[in-house]
């Protein structure tokens, strides 16, 4: 009814490993690349890391947050400033 062959699950099951270990390939030469540059002293280019644009790790880009008691609003404690209310503490 579909036309399953063995010789067209073969060839279908060759090109599905294909794709599978030529990502794997990729992987691998992105990872060594990326050791190499820190073991180099330098910071890995983030232009050959995959991802959102060069978005930062979630370790570099955490940031502890406070709460204001009269705002009830979050804000980042490093950056903590007057909300523009007359009781605001910050």
């Amino acid at each position: 009814m579909f036309g399953f062959s063995l010789q067209k699950l073969l060839v279908l099951a060759a090109i599905v490993g294909a794709v599978w270990y030529g990502f794997k390939l990729v992987s691998r030469l992105q990872a060594a690349r990326k050791l190499e540059e820190t073991a180099r002293g330098g910071k890995p280019n983030r232009a050959a890391q995959s991802g959102a644009g060069g978005a930062k790790s979630p370790a570099e880009g955490a940031e502890d947050m406070v709460q204001c008691p009269v705002c009830r609003i979050y804000v980042a404690a490093r950056a903590a400033g007057n909300c523009g209310r007359s009781d605001c503490p910050y």
